[in-house]
């Protein structure tokens, strides 16, 4: 006897990026018209910088539409063929952008240290440079509110949330280097903050990428232990054993679990079965948020058949 206890609707729905697709699209248009104006600040002003900011911010807005377009095929229904729709399309534009931020991340520390090697840069307008600097600075806080209090929800939210936060310390890098250009001299400041700079990006990238992995590969959630869902499911009363226990993420919000669960023969002769599935189902939607769970109920004779490769 197996089951699978689901929602009645369809998988694109459950995914956290698809519910917030608002917020992206007015962090996308933030970004969109900031990097603009940078760009004419980069133009105006002669920084390297802050063509660099621009160039970031137009990355992170292909970052941000990338993961608006996986959200839509996401919210695809579910098909004969591909029977949790597409939403594994999300984890892979979280993958893609995880990969775009590390490179990012490599390459301001590449920049960072060919510019503190080389000659003092030309003269920069450093008055236009602070402007626009602030500019593309509450322009970023203004994305990261709209962010912040959804960035848990989803690995492209949380990608999303941390190329504004690598955007809005880039822009305080910019302005911190054209005060010091300004006050000092010292035009070789921007590259010191763009190493700063860099060294926060790359381990995020990491983090992000390995997340994101790590759901292709099918590992157990993050938040599961495996040893605590078996204890759990057998503490209920005719249970006597657990085994080929599975769990894996399908997409951000969305984890599954299969197992096969050996219960006493006479839950099947006098009909309490079913009503010990519901226990169990429900079990593991209270203590683990696990609402798509397919359990096969089998007796203690069947078990002998199965075989001892998995756990």
């Amino acid at each position: 006897m197996g089951s699978n206890h689901a929602h009645g609707h369809g998988h694109g729905r459950l995914t956290a990026t698809g519910r917030h697709r608002g917020r992206l699209v007015g962090v996308l248009a933030i970004t969109g018209t900031v990097m603009l104006v940078q760009v004419a600040g980069a133009l105006a002003s002669g920084s390297i910088a802050l063509l660099a900011d621009a160039g970031h911010m137009l990355t992170d807005s292909a970052g941000i539409a990338l993961a608006l377009v996986a959200a839509l095929l996401a919210a695809r229904p579910a098909t004969a063929k591909r029977t949790f729709g597409l939403a594994r399309a999300e984890i892979l534009a979280a993958a893609l952008n995880a990969a775009v931020l590390f490179g990012l991340g490599a390459y301001v520390l590449y920049e960072a240290a060919v510019r503190l090697a080389s000659p003092a840069p030309p003269h920069l307008a450093t008055g236009s440079m602070l402007v626009f600097g602030v500019i593309g600075l509450l322009g970023n806080l203004a994305s990261m509110l709209v962010l912040f209090g959804v960035q848990g929800d989803s690995l492209n939210l949380r990608g999303a949330f941390l190329e504004v936060v690598t955007d809005a310390l880039t822009s305080v890098g910019v302005i911190a280097a054209a005060l010091v250009a300004h006050l000092t001299g010292f035009t070789r400041a921007d590259a010191v903050v763009a190493v700063l700079i860099g060294l926060l990006i790359v381990p995020r990238a990491l983090k992000l990428l390995r997340a994101a992995v790590d759901v292709l590969l099918e590992a157990t959630p993050a938040h599961l232990d495996l040893q605590e869902v078996r204890a759990h499911l057998l503490a209920v009363p005719h249970v006597h054993a657990v085994h080929d226990l599975h769990a894996w993420t399908v997409t951000s919000g969305l984890a599954a679990l299969s197992a096969h669960v050996v219960i006493d023969d006479e839950c099947f002769t006098d009909g309490h079965a079913p009503q010990l599935l519901d226990v169990l189902q429900e079990r593991l939607a209270e203590r683990f948020d696990l609402h798509h769970a397919t359990l096969q109920l089998e007796s203690p004779a069947h078990a002998q058949h199965e075989q001892p490769a998995h756990a």
